[in-house]
C-alpha cells in the first residue's frame, strides 16, 4: 500500500521512541525519566473548583473561544509581563498548546511557506509544518564554550531566514535542552523579525518553571513584536495538569481571529469543566506554582549530581522539566542506542535528543531525562544510574 506522502514529512519516529521506551520501561519496571509529565496533581483549590464545575453541570459546550472568564484570566496573568491583551478578541482557549501550535500554523502559513525552527524542537512543531503543507528550517542550538550551555546561534538563525520565510516558531524555556533564552538572544529574534516582517509563533508552556534567578521574558515585549506574535502558553505545565488540555493563544486580533477559524475544525472546543478551574488557577494559585518551580529546581540538581554520579556530563538546565546528559564519557556514542538498553541494563528509562532534529549526528550524543517527578522516584532512577559503570 502507498503511504501518503505526508507521513514522512511529519516524522513520526519521535513518537515510536516514546512508545518503544515506554514499553521497554514498562516490561523491564524500570523508572521511566523519559516521558515529560508530573507524577503529582495541580493545587487542591483548583482541583475543587473543577469538582464543582461538574457537579454543577459545565459539561456541555462552552463558547468557541473559550469560556470569558478564563479569557479574562489569561488576560489579567499576560499583564504581568507588561502585555495587554483584549480577552474578546486577541485570546483563544485551545486543546493544549500543541493544538494552538498546529491551529496557529495552519492559519497563518500557506503551502510553499518556509518555516524556521530552532533544534532541537518539540515534536509535534515538524508534524505542524507538514500539516500546514510549509517547508520547515533548522537552526541548531550550540554549546558555549566554558559552560555548556546550550544558546541561540544568531548567525545561523540570520542565515535561514530567506525570501520565502513566513514564520519563526520559538520555544522558551526549551524543551528538550531546559534552555531559557536570555534578552540578548531575544532581542536579536525580535530585530530579525521585524526586519524580515516574519511572523513569531512562540511556544512558553514553561513560562513559570525558570531555575536559578534567571527570567521568562516573552518575545512579545520587545519593540515591534507585539504586533506580529502569538504568544502561546497553557496549564498543563504551571499547574500539574497535562491531562486536562487547557491552552490559549494571544496576539493581535487579526491574527488571532485566523487561528480560532482553523482551531474551530480541529477539535471545536474543550475541557468546559477545567476552564474555570484554570481561570481560578490563574487568579489564586500561583503562589502554588512558585513552589513548584522551587520544588523542580531541586530536583532537577537532585537528577544531575545522580547523572554526574554514573559518568554523564550533564548540560545546564536553565528551566523546564528536563535535563540534558552527554553519553560519549561512558564510552558510547549514539543515545539511541543507550536509551535501548537503559530499561534492561539498570532499569531507567530516557529519550534520546537526536529525534527531535533534522540532523541527529550533530546530537546523538544527548540523552534527556525528565526531574518532574517524586523524590522518592529520582532517588530509585539515581541509585540505578550509579551502577551504570559499575
Amino acid at each position: 500500500m502507498r503511504v501518503p506522502a505526508l507521513v514522512p514529512r511529519m516524522r513520526p519516529f519521535t513518537s515510536t521512541i516514546f512508545a518503544e521506551m515506554t514499553a521497554l520501561a514498562n516490561r523491564t519496571g524500570a523508572v521511566n525519566l523519559g516521558q515529560g509529565f508530573p507524577d503529582t496533581d495541580g493545587p487542591a483549590g483548583m482541583l475543587e473548583v473543577a469538582k464543582n464545575s461538574i457537579d454543577a453541570g459545565i459539561n456541555q459546550y462552552p463558547p468557541g473561544p473559550g469560556m470569558p472568564e478564563l479569557r479574562q484570566a489569561i488576560s489579567e496573568h499576560r499583564a504581568r509581563y507588561g502585555t495587554h491583551y483584549d480577552p474578546d478578541t486577541e485570546i483563544l482557549v485551545t486543546v493544549g498548546a500543541t493544538e494552538a501550535i498546529a491551529a496557529t500554523l495552519l492559519a497563518l502559513v500557506e503551502p510553499g511557506d518556509e518555516v524556521v525552527l530552532v533544534e532541537p524542537y518539540y515534536d509535534s512543531y515538524a508534524a505542524s509544518v507538514a500539516l500546514a503543507g510549509a517547508t520547515r528550517r533548522t537552526v541548531g542550538l550550540v554549546e558555549e564554550p566554558g559552560t555548556g550551555r546550550l544558546g541561540l546561534d544568531v548567525a545561523a538563525l540570520r542565515a535561514a531566514i530567506g525570501p520565502r520565510t513566513r514564520a519563526l516558531l520559538l520555544n522558551s524555556p526549551h524543551n528538550p535542552t531546559g534552555t531559557v533564552l536570555n534578552r540578548d538572544e531575544l532581542a536579536a529574534v525580535a530585530a530579525l523579525c521585524v526586519e524580515h516582517d516574519i511572523v513569531a509563533i512562540t511556544d512558553e508552556v514553561y513560562e513559570h518553571l525558570v531555575f536559578d534567578g534567571l527570567e521568562h521574558v516573552p518575545l512579545a515585549t520587545f519593540p515591534g513584536m507585539a504586533e506580529r506574535t502569538v504568544t502561546i502558553s497553557g496549564a498543563g505545565k504551571s499547574f500539574n495538569c497535562t491531562g486536562w488540555k487547557i491552552g490559549w493563544a494571544c496576539g493581535p486580533a487579526e491574527l488571532v481571529g485566523a487561528v480560532r477559524a482553523a482551531k474551530q475544525f480541529l477539535t471545536f472546543v474543550g475541557g468546559a469543566p477545567f476552564q474555570p478551574a484554570v481561570a481560578h488557577a490563574l487568579r489564586h494559585e500561583l503562589g502554588w506554582v512558585e513552589d513548584l518551580r522551587t520544588s523542580l529546581q531541586d530536583k532537577r540538581s537532585r537528577l544531575a549530581d545522580g547523572l554526574t554520579d554514573a559518568g554523564f556530563a550533564v548540560r545546564p538546565s536553565e528551566g523546564t522539566y528536563f535535563i540534558t546528559a552527554d553519553v560519549r564519557p561512558l564510552g558510547f556514542t549514539d543515545g539511541a542506542q543507550l536509551c535501548r538498553e537503559l530499561p534492561g541494563r539498570i532499569g531507567v528509562a530516557g529519550v534520546p535528543v537526536q529525534v527531535f532534529t533534522d540532523h541527529p549526528d550533530r546530537w546523538r550524543h544527548l540523552v534527556r531525562f525528565a526531574f518532574c517527578k517524586r523524590d522518592e522516584v529520582l532517588d530509585e532512577a539515581i541509585g540505578r544510574l550509579r551502577k551504570l559503570g559499575v
